[in-house]
C-alpha cells in the first residue's frame, strides 16, 4: 500500500484478505450479501481511528473532522453551518477589507469581472470581487502551469492538469493550518466522502487538494427535471407536422426538412436550419458529433483516467474506439454530413462560437437542440404564450446518458491556489457554495428576489422569478446589482460548475434544490408549450419521460484509493497529434461535397490517425479502464 495509512490498510486486509502493497479499490470487492454493511463498518472504524489519533501528527486534526461528520448529502436535517470563525467567534466577512479573487476557471465561457446579481451577492456577503479567467481556452492551462499562476480559486481543473498542478505545488492542501476545519464546515457536513476520496487519490491519505463537483448519494438518474442531453425540437412545428413517431436518430432529418419548409425564416427574417454547431468547445474531437454517443448511453473516456479516444458505456464494461467504423462518433459525423446534404446544417458552424449559436436560437433560426439549456433563450413568455417553443422529443432507440449520483464527486474539481494571499476568504466562499443557502441563492438569486419561502417554509418562485427564469433579459433592480438576469445567472454566476447535485433534497426546505422540482412548480399551471407536451406524453418532466420508457443509462459511482493513471509522455504526444487530425477531418467530413468525398476523407482521417499512433493511445486508455473503472461491474 506504499504510503497509505496503516490503520486503513489493516482494516481492509482483515476484511478482504489483501496482501501488503496490493492495490485496493472499493469496486473490486466481491458482491457478497453483506458487502455494503461491511464497507460502512470499515469506514466507521477508520474514521474513529482518525479521531483517536488526532494528536499524532499535524494533519490528523482536519482528517478526523472530515471523516467523522454526518455522512448524508440528501436527507440531512440540519441547516447551513457558519464556518467563518476564529478564536474571537464568527467572522463577518462583509466587514473585512475588500479583495479581488482571480478565478482560474476551466469551465467558464466568459472572462472578466463577475457582475450582475451574483457578483453583488458575493460582494455583500464576503466583500469579494471575482475576476474570472477563462482557463478552457486552448493552451491556457499549460501557460498557467508553466508560469506557476493559477489565480486564487481554481474551478473545473481535472485529469493530468490537476495532478501536474499538485506535483508542482500549485494547489493548496486544505488540511494545512486547519483551513478546512475552521472555514469548511458545510463541505465537511455535506460532502465528507468526496473529501476522503480526494485525500486518498491525490493526498496519499493525508492532504486534501480540493473536492469534486456534483456530489450526491442516491439511486437512479442524478439529474433534475431535465437530463443533460436531448434532443429538443420546436414543439409547435412538430405538432403542426402531426407529431410523428421518431424511431431512429436519422428520422429527425426528413422531419427537420419539413420544419424548414414550414418556417423558412427566423423571427428577424434570416434563413433557418435544423442544426447550428460551434467549434470553440472542441478538445480531442468535434464536440457536437460526440454528443451522439451520449444519446446512446456512451461518453468519452472512462470518467476517471485521462483520455478521450474511447467511448465507454454508462452501465456496463463496454467501449468503442472513437474511430471505430461503427462508433457513435462516426455515426454523429455521418448524421451531420447527411444534414448538410439536405441543407439543414448552418454553414457558419465551423467558424462561429457558442455565443453566436445562442443568438441564433434566440432568433428562432435553429430547430434542433442537443442540450436543454440551449432552448431557454427562445422559450420566453412571449413565445410560449403563443404556443411556440422547444420541448424534448426523444427517439425510440435512445438511451440517454446519466451521470448518476456520486458521493465521491465528479472530476471537475474545486481547489484553491497555493499562492493565494487569501486562503481563509477563498475557503469560506467555497464552503458557502456547498451550503443550502449558498446553493439556493447562488443558483436562483437572493432570497426575496426570484424566489422566497411560504408560510410552511416551502420555496416558490416570485412573480419576478417566473419572468426571470424564462427570460434572461429581465431587468434586475439596482439594489440587487442591476443589469439583466443573465448577468448573474448560470451555475453560480459565470463559474459554471456545481457543488452538490441539484436533485438532492435541501434539508432546510424539504424540497429539491432544483426549482423545477419544487412542489410549487410541479403544481403550477404550465405555459401552453409545456402543457401540450405534458398532455402528449402523460408526464410532468423530461426525466420522468425517460425513466418511464426505460431510456436512461445510469453511470455507477467509482472510488479508487489511488489517483487516476498518469498519461505517459509518448502517449500524450501521440494523442495530441492524433487529436489535431480528428478535429480537422471531422469538420471536413461534415461539410464534404458528396458521399464519395465523405468516405475518402474518413479513410484518410483513420489512416493518418493510425500512422500517428492512434491504436497505441486507444489501447493504453482501454487498459486503464479495465484495471480501474470497469472493475465496478465485476460480480
Amino acid at each position: 500500500m506504499g504510503n497509505r495509512n496503516a490503520d486503513r490498510k489493516a482494516c481492509f486486509d482483515f476484511l478482504y484478505g489483501y496482501e501488503s502493497k496490493r492495490e485496493v479499490t472499493l469496486n473490486m470487492f466481491s458482491n457478497r450479501k453483506w458487502t455494503a454493511l461491511i464497507i460502512m463498518i470499515c469506514f466507521i472504524l477508520l474514521f474513529t481511528t482518525a479521531c483517536s489519533s488526532k494528536n499524532d501528527n499535524n494533519n490528523t486534526n482536519s482528517n478526523s473532522n472530515t471523516t467523522t461528520t454526518t455522512n448524508n448529502t440528501s436527507n440531512n436535517t440540519g441547516g447551513s453551518t457558519n464556518t467563518a470563525s476564529n478564536d474571537n467567534g464568527p467572522i463577518d466577512w462583509s466587514k473585512e477589507p475588500e479583495v479581488t479573487l482571480d478565478v482560474f476557471d476551466v469551465l467558464a465561457n466568459y472572462s472578466g469581472p463577475q457582475g450582475g446579481w451574483f457578483g453583488k451577492l458575493v460582494k455583500d456577503k464576503f466583500n469579494i470581487k471575482l475576476n474570472i479567467i477563462q482557463g478552457g481556452i486552448e493552451g491556457k492551462v499549460a501557460t498557467a502551469l508553466a508560469a506557476g499562476d493559477l489565480g486564487d480559486l481554481i474551478v473545473g481543473m481535472g485529469g493530468t492538469d490537476y495532478t501536474d498542478a499538485i506535483k508542482a505545488g500549485l494547489i493548496l492542501d486544505w488540511t494545512k493550518d486547519g483551513l478546512l476545519e475552521k472555514y469548511g464546515q458545510n463541505i465537511l457536513k455535506y460532502a465528507p466522502e468526496a473529501l476522503e476520496a480526494n485525500r486518498q487519490q491525490f493526498g496519499e491519505g493525508k492532504a486534501i487538494y480540493g473536492i469534486g463537483h456534483n456530489v450526491g448519494s442516491g439511486d437512479g438518474p442524478s439529474e433534475g427535471s431535465e437530463m443533460t442531453f436531448g434532443p429538443y425540437l420546436r414543439w409547435d412545428l412538430y405538432q403542426q407536422l402531426g407529431s410523428p413517431t421518431i424511431k431512429t436518430l436519422d428520422d429527425y432529418l426528413p422531419l427537420l426538412k419539413q420544419m424548414q419548409d414550414l418556417a423558412p425564416v427566423s423571427d428577424s427574417g434570416k434563413k433557418t436550419y435544423g442544426f447550428s454547431l460551434w467549434s470553440d468547445w472542441d478538445g480531442d474531437f468535434a464536440t457536437l458529433p460526440k454528443v451522439t454517443a451520449q444519446f446512446y448511453g456512451y461518453q468519452e473516456g472512462d470518467s476517471f483516467n485521462p483520455g478521450a479516444m474511447i467511448l465507454t458505456k454508462a452501465d456496463g464494461p463496454e467501449y468503442q474506439g472513437l474511430l471505430d467504423d461503427d462508433s457513435y462518433y462516426m455515426k454523429g459525423l455521418k448524421f451531420y454530413f447527411d444534414a448538410n446534404q439536405m441543407g439543414l446544417l448552418d454553414p457558419d458552424s465551423l467558424t462561429q462560437t457558442f455565443s453566436d449559436v445562442s443568438n441564433k436560437y434566440k432568433d428562432g433560426q435553429v430547430f434542433f437542440a442537443q442540450f436543454p439549456w440551449l432552448t431557454g433563450v427562445y422559450n420566453t413568455p412571449e413565445h410560449t404564450s403563443e404556443g411556440k417553443g422547444f420541448a424534448l422529443v426523444p427517439f425510440e432507440e435512445e438511451k440517454v446518458y446519466s451521470y448518476g449520483f456520486n458521493p465521491y464527486g465528479g472530476n471537475w474539481y474545486w481547489s484553491i491556489s497555493a499562492k493565494t494571499k487569501y486562503p481563509e476568504r477563498v475557503m469560506a466562499f467555497l464552503d458557502w457554495l456547498f451550503s443550502p443557502e449558498g446553493i439556493m441563492e447562488g443558483m436562483w438569486g437572493p432570497k426575496g428576489l426570484a424566489w422566497d419561502l411560504d408560510a410552511n417554509g416551502k420555496p416558490y418562485l416570485t412573480e419576478y422569478g417566473l419572468q426571470a427564469m424564462t427570460n434572461a433579459d429581465t431587468p434586475v433592480p439596482d439594489e440587487y446589482g442591476g443589469g439583466v438576469w443573465s448577468d448573474g445567472s448560470g451555475n453560480f454566476g459565470k463559474l459554471n460548475n456545481h457543488t452538490l447535485a441539484l436533485s438532492l433534497t435541501n434539508p432546510e426546505t424539504g424540497e429539491p434544490y432544483d426549482y423545477k422540482l419544487w412542489s410549487s412548480e410541479l403544481s403550477r399551471n404550465p405555459d401552453p408549450v409545456k402543457k401540450s407536451w405534458q398532455e402528449h406524453y402523460g408526464v410532468l418532466t423530461d426525466k420522468e419521460l425517460f425513466v418511464k420508457n426505460g431510456q436512461v443509462a445510469v453511470q455507477k459511482p467509482y472510488l479508487s484509493f489511488d489517483p487516476p493513471a498518469e498519461e505517459p509522455s509518448d502517449i500524450n504526444f501521440k494523442r495530441s497529434n492524433v487529436a489535431k487530425v480528428i478535429k480537422e477531418y471531422s469538420w471536413k467530413m461534415m461539410f464534404a461535397k458528396d458521399e464519395a468525398e465523405f468516405n475518402s476523407l474518413k479513410q484518410e482521417m483513420v489512416d493518418k490517425a493510425k500512422g500517428l499512433g492512434y491504436d497505441d493511445v486507444v489501447n493504453w486508455q482501454v487498459e486503464q479502464a479495465k484495471k480501474t473503472v470497469f472493475t465496478k461491474f465485476n460480480k
